[in-house]
């Protein structure tokens, strides 16, 4: 038997049962939707790995609901015995499902209009990420938007512990939020806002789930809330070559799910992503229309019908040195988050914060922060590249 033959019985899903009589195609076909193989192609440079084309009829997936496309798609089939590996590369949504989702609560273009900001956005992730007190918490906060950046964020790992409470982490930082509005003029963002006036909430899209996501999605909508969305876990699913899923699929997966923000890597910082593959899906993240493009990883030309874009997060060990490769890399879309870049400054945060958003640069405190961090490189071979 060829090794085309057995890649289609084994990921052709419901291809193989006819053509093929195998026992175990057949039992792969049994545990996945009625999908149908419609083309095979060698991998480059791969000996006896072949990436299979899968086609489903519509009627299979709900609508609206990422949690069954998901579930239909992947299922329990990555883990069957007859696959050694089985990586999801990418996936076609086609415009009459893709109308069926909500997108993001807000887009790029509403988002703009809210912070009246035309250029990158800049956030910083407070560090050290756990141990602070509440009321240090927020003074952090404080210190960053009152030097100018945009928005701060908690690290993934902030939830509710001993150390700070949430209800008592969320009225420091409400009062670190009004008080440097009130001193630096900062745009009084929404109408619509929690019980504490905060005008963005952050949710970790993977580790939460996508139905929560969802949720969560419209009620920020209905509150006029800004949603940044956070990756957590997705190099479990994403890192290796030949299993799991791409994280392009995770993007699309998150652009119908709903968020504003998305962190996507920094090609420059302390994460893995390789320059084009990163551009590619941060397309797919922005655009309305995104031709195929192999060399960026893109499988199928995408029409998403208008629905709004995702601004791409570039988070990740970058400092005031990466500034003019990531501004060149992402442009004016998207938000570029110093957390030890900021925090770590001999001036203080307000002082870098004030420096990293100042269109005019001021060289004596920029020639400080460089001094701090100009030997702190990743020089590393990515894992994922075509």
């Amino acid at each position: 038997m060829s090794p085309q033959t057995e890649t289609k019985a084994g990921v052709g899903f419901q291809a193989g049962v006819k053509d093929y009589r195998l026992t175990w195609g057949v039992a792969v076909a049994a545990e996945s939707s009625t999908g149908r193989c419609y083309d095979i192609e060698p991998v480059a440079g791969e000996e006896n790995q072949y990436i299979a084309y899968v086609a489903y009829p519509l009627d299979l997936f709900e609508e609206g609901s990422v949690t069954n496309m998901l579930t239909s798609i992947v299922g329990n089939v990555f883990g069957f015995k007859a696959l050694r590996a089985l990586p999801l590369e990418d996936l076609r949504i086609p415009p009459a499902y893709s109308k069926t989702f909500l997108g993001p609560p807000h887009g790029i273009q509403v988002e703009r209009d809210k912070l009246n900001k035309c250029r990158p956005l800049l956030g910083c992730t407070i560090k050290p990420k756990l141990g602070l007190s509440a009321k240090n918490y927020g003074r952090a906060v404080y210190e960053c938007l009152r030097g100018g950046l945009d928005f701060t964020k908690d690290d993934e790992n902030i939830n509710s512990q001993p150390f700070m409470r949430w209800r008592d982490c969320f009225c420091f930082v409400a009062e670190a939020l009004y008080k440097a509005q009130n001193e630096t003029e900062m745009l009084r963002r929404v109408d619509y806002a929690s019980e504490l006036g905060a005008p963005i909430i952050m949710h970790d899209y993977l580790t939460g789930g996508f139905t929560a996501n969802t949720s969560l999605a419209i009620y920020s909508r209905n509150k006029g809330l800004l949603l940044h969305i956070h990756r957590a876990m997705h190099a479990v699913i994403d890192r290796q070559r030949n299993h799991g899923m791409h994280f392009r699929v995770l993007a699309k997966a998150l652009r119908m799910s709903s968020g504003d923000h998305i962190h996507v890597g920094t090609v420059v910082g302390k994460l893995e992503g390789e320059r084009e593959v990163t551009l590619g899906f941060v397309d797919l993240l922005r655009d309305d229309y995104i031709e195929k493009d192999r060399k960026r990883g893109i499988y199928f030309t995408q029409d998403w019908v208008f629905m709004p874009g995702v601004i791409p997060v570039a988070s990740g060990g970058i400092h005031v040195w990466h500034m003019p490769a990531l501004t060149e890399i992402f442009g004016d879309d998207s938000v570029l988050q110093f957390g030890g870049g900021t925090l770590g400054h001999p001036w203080g945060n307000a002082q870098v914060s004030l420096l990293t958003a100042d269109v005019i640069w001021l060289v004596k405190k920029l020639a400080a922060a460089c001094d701090i961090w100009k030997a702190i490189k990743f020089e590393f071979d990515t894992v994922d590249v075509l």
